[in-house]
């Protein structure tokens, strides 16, 4: 190991000075404490950033755990600061509410037959849905709580799927409108303008290709993967940061969250154990990703929950936590 990547601090606040950054993703494999890292780093980031917003992709809706507070599809001040705000995202709940307002037209059926024939384009239409709206809103900085890996990855493919998608959807539009025009009046359903519907895709391309000319500039765009010291969380998170590569999507930072510290003559023998078995892993992730920060984080005896806590939490991320002796 060159004494160059010894001296990468273990801590996010490479995150911090990035004034540029504008999208940040925080992902990783199922449990391993996305929402709350993500949570603290948001944290972090509004106290040096004009305004910053927090959205959770994740159909579990954890922010609103996190926080003690209802959160919705419309940003909402968070209790206890001043410029952070988050939201929660159903995935699929944009292309639903497009087929549910064109049922009106006769187009509904079409629509949602036409959307679900094609593999991913319900989910990538979701996500130019979320990019619309985020474009328009006037946040210095994003912070996206991602759902579990698979989940994260295919969103951040979507730009490719959705071109593919509005390519063959506007194929179909030439062919098959005026057949669907007739039919929908011939079923009762009034004059129905396909075109309208294609027109309506096609508008989403010019938003994604801006945005994921946006996701592919580091000095816009970064991921923090996030694991837990462990064989499969590391091996999920080793497959991950390859797809983010092959998508030209900086990641330079890995959180390792769960850590345990056995105080100096502790008689506990699983605690003690585990810690082996953390530090085993722990200095494969230090091998294979030499030229990344890597932020050590404990596992605590309380929940991190509620306001207090997050910001108590989300110091660790920038000042590296110290073990008691």
């Amino acid at each position: 190991m060159s004494d160059d990547y010894e001296q990468l601090e273990p801590s996010l606040k490479n995150v911090l000075d990035q004034t540029d950054l504008r999208w940040i993703f925080v992902g990783g494999k199922g449990g391993v404490g996305k929402t709350t890292t993500s949570c603290s780093l948001a944290t972090q980031l509004a106290k040096v950033r004009e305004s910053v917003l927090l959205i959770s992709t994740d159909p579990a809706h954890n922010l609103s755990d996190a926080f003690n507070q209802k959160f919705s599809k419309t940003p909402e001040l968070v209790n206890g600061y001043t410029n952070l705000y988050a939201m929660e995202i159903d995935p699929t709940g944009s292309i639903q509410e497009m087929i549910e307002g064109a049922q009106d037209s006769g187009l509904g059926s079409h629509l949602q037959d036409i959307a679900f024939a094609i593999p991913g384009v319900d989910e990538a239409m979701s996500f130019a849905e979320v990019m619309k709206l985020v474009k328009s809103m006037d946040y210095s900085c994003i912070v996206f709580d991602t759902a579990p890996t698979g989940h994260t990855l295919r969103f951040l493919s979507f730009p490719t799927v959705l071109d593919k998608a509005l390519g063959k959807l506007s194929a179909l539009g030439g062919r098959f409108g005026p057949m669907m025009q007739q039919m929908s009046g011939l079923m009762g359903g009034g004059q129905a303008n396909p075109e309208d519907m294609f027109a309506k895709l096609e508008s989403m391309r010019t938003v994604i290709q801006e945005v994921n000319a946006q996701f592919q500039d580091p000095d816009k765009t970064t991921f923090i993967c996030v694991c837990i010291s462990e064989f499969l969380s590391l091996y999920e998170t080793e497959r991950m940061i390859q797809e983010l590569t092959s998508f030209h999507i900086d990641t330079h930072n890995i959180v390792v969250n769960q850590l345990l510290y056995p105080k100096a003559g502790s008689n506990c023998e699983h605690c003690s154990v585990r810690s082996k078995m953390q530090a085993k892993y722990l200095e494969q992730i230090h091998e294979l990703y030499e030229d990344f920060h890597i932020i050590k984080m404990p596992l605590l005896t309380k929940e991190i929950r509620g306001t207090d806590n997050i910001k108590e939490f989300s110091e660790l991320l920038i000042q590296p936590y110290v073990p008691p002796q």
